[in-house]
């Protein structure tokens, strides 16, 4: 089983945000938070072709340099688990295997990178971290978790999850968090108390299917407005 010690920088694209959240064209028009973006490229793709995003996540109290010497400590122990689990996953002709997925992450990674200081000069990159986000009351109108919440549900309490989920409809009118599936591959044992709490605050929310999946089974978001 895919196993990792703490949460690791693994970043993903502006495509894969757009299948992960199934993002429309008019949802990219809107001012978006991503929470726990990491290393992500969604930020500086999206701001490329005229998109409003912040990222926010604690890495970003870090330098270009600290985070490049953060990843390639990482990337071999997320390469070697992934091999070692590689039936967890779905290949496809489009990333056929490990070393495919490797180059991929790692191109994802440096665009990021590039983007960095920049994006930190015009606050688009925030050092925040949930349960609690420096931002005022709908301070966005939609926010997106991308593998964090859920999928570090053995590092993270239940009750870090219903925080951190009410925190991000505190700041966003909208939340969209992918996947759902904890590392390994089941179903986190979370989400009984999430869709309870949602419940009981009177939040709407929907468990949707989207088109993506990597994580074999892992294609649903949880979907929460007001």
């Amino acid at each position: 089983m895919f196993k990792l010690n703490d949460v690791v920088p693994w970043g993903r694209s502006l495509d894969e945000y757009q299948r992960m959240f199934a993002l429309t064209g008019a949802d990219l028009c809107r001012r978006t938070l991503g929470c726990a973006d990491g290393p992500a490229s969604f930020n500086a793709e999206a701001t490329a072709v005229g998109c409003s995003i912040v990222s926010c996540d604690p890495l970003y109290r870090f330098r270009g340099d600290e985070i490049r010497n953060r990843i390639d400590q990482t990337f071999l122990t997320v390469m070697e688990q992934t091999r070692k689990n590689a039936d967890e996953f779905v290949w496809t002709s489009d990333l056929p295997d490990v070393e495919a997925l490797g180059q991929r992450r790692m191109s994802t990674m440096m665009t990021f990178l590039n983007d960095y200081d920049a994006g930190k000069a015009s606050d688009r990159y925030v050092d925040a971290e949930l349960p609690h986000l420096p931002f005022a009351d709908n301070s966005f109108e939609i926010a997106v978790c991308s593998h964090f919440l859920f999928l570090y549900s053995e590092h993270l309490s239940e009750g870090f999850h219903v925080e951190s989920i009410l925190e991000l409809c505190r700041v966003s009118q909208e939340v969209r968090i992918f996947p759902l599936l904890k590392l390994g591959g089941l179903p986190s044992q979370h989400l009984p108390a999430v869709t309870n709490q949602l419940r009981e605050t009177g939040l709407n929310f929907e468990i949707k299917k989207v088109d993506y999946e990597f994580q074999r089974g892992g294609n649903e978001m949880m979907h929460v407005w007001h």
